[in-house]
């Protein structure tokens, strides 16, 4: 009896909030839109020795790296953490160094022969 019910639970999940795909298509878009708004008022409150461009591009990364997921629910997740994310930015209850984190992450070129992947301590 016990199995049924779990069966049936596990099958009826339901979306965080969109519906299907194009609506949580047009919720990233929003959000990416948001973003590309804030972006000069963000320079110039957390006086970063970063340009508009610089941002502009760094945004466009973040959101690319995320290109490949098909998952509603995961997607709707994600949003939801970016727009938390643009609140806390443009509320300034980040800090200067919660802002350039984001900038420390770009991944750098990974060696590909033996012996540079050596040097690096890499396996």
């Amino acid at each position: 009896m016990a199995s049924k019910i779990i069966k049936t639970t596990a099958r009826q999940v339901s979306p965080v909030f969109s519906l299907n795909s194009s609506e949580a298509r047009r919720r990233v878009l929003n959000l990416y839109r948001a973003w590309y708004r804030q972006i000069p008022v963000l320079v110039l409150k957390y006086d970063v020795p970063l340009t508009v461009k610089d941002f502009r591009k760094k945004l466009h990364e973040r959101f690319t790296e995320n290109r490949s997921i098909t998952d509603i629910r995961v997607i709707d997740m994600l949003v939801v953490k970016g727009q938390m994310d643009l609140v806390e930015a443009v509320n300034i209850w980040k800090t200067k160094g919660h802002i350039m984190a984001y900038f420390d992450k770009t991944p750098k070129d990974t060696p590909s022969d033996f012996l540079s992947k050596f040097y690096n301590g890499q396996d």
